[in-house]
């Protein structure tokens, strides 16, 4: 079985490593630029592997899976090698942050190939091939064939693997987290800053407008989220970075969209004041340009 992962940065890079783990899987990794292997320092030990290296749609050919782990804003880039590597019988799973999973590659594969993923796997790409997993993590991609199918490609590693009947109620709830994480970015402090209460505040309340929105969109979002959500960034490592914050701090592009103005747009649509989440876009979109 073939499988090409796209964008091996931090959990494309960590996806691709323990996959290769198995050995009759024949992993590619579709990249920008070229690196010689991927080490992975992982909770357990460090783990390697020699997956091909593709710098070139023109490189690529049909898989059996196409895994993408980009950034978000790069779908457009992501199309060039999707055109490549599908073919009569791949599937695509989209590991990505926000909930759009699905709209967003509807311009380059047929909606009844994709696999939208949530995933959870903290991790930070130190250099090209090189990242650190903070912990195992988890994936959840919907109840189905093609779901069972994406999940058995993890069996032999400790990643958590699962499906989940109401995908739209998971996705919303991994938003919850990666909302609040703007106030890390913003600031450009790790997660330890959590712990002070009027930092918690502004993050309770970036939680409290994603739960409001999500719940018009259909999820099943409990009432103690914001608290819980708080909770888990002080339960964590002080030093953790998210990848939002990674971005601004070395002058990238962020998934300021994805995370936070998805929230803004979609609360827009369904009459539900988002004045949180949209004073974070707005403070964000001005420190980077």
């Amino acid at each position: 079985m073939r499988v090409a992962v796209i964008g091996p940065g931090a959990v494309g890079g960590v996806v691709a490593a323990w996959l290769a783990q198995r050995p009759d899987l024949e992993v590619e990794v579709c990249a920008r630029t070229p690196f010689q292997g991927l080490e992975v320092q992982t909770s357990g030990g460090p783990i390697s592997a020699a997956p091909r290296v593709l710098t070139s749609p023109g490189q690529a050919g049909a898989v059996d899976w196409a895994i993408v782990a980009t950034k978000t804003y790069d779908a457009a880039a992501t199309g060039d090698w999707l055109a490549r590597l599908v073919g009569p019988r791949t599937r695509v799973a989209v590991l990505q942050n926000g909930v759009e999973h699905v709209e967003r590659f509807r311009p380059y594969v047929d909606s009844a190939r994709l696999v939208p993923a949530v995933v959870d796997i903290p991790a930070e790409r130190e250099a090209p091939g090189r990242v650190r997993q903070r912990r195992d993590g988890w994936i959840r991609v919907p109840a189905g064939a093609d779901g069972e199918a994406f999940a058995a490609l993890f069996a032999h590693t400790p990643i958590d693997a699962g499906l989940t009947p109401d995908f739209t109620t998971a996705a919303w709830k991994k938003l919850a987290l990666n909302c609040a994480g703007a106030v890390n970015a913003l600031t450009l402090k790790p997660s330890g800053i959590a712990a002070r209460e009027p930092v918690a505040q502004v993050m309770r309340a970036l939680v409290a407008e994603c739960v409001a929105v999500g719940r018009a969109e259909g999820a099943d979002l409990p009432d103690d989220l914001p608290e819980s959500v708080v909770a888990g960034y002080r339960a964590g490592p002080t030093d953790g970075i998210n990848s939002l914050h990674a971005d601004r701090a070395a002058g990238r592009p962020m998934e300021l969209d994805a995370r936070n103005g998805v929230i803004v747009r979609r609360g827009a649509r369904h009459g539900i004041p988002t004045p949180a989440n949209s004073m974070i876009v707005a403070l964000l979109e001005a420190a980077a340009s």
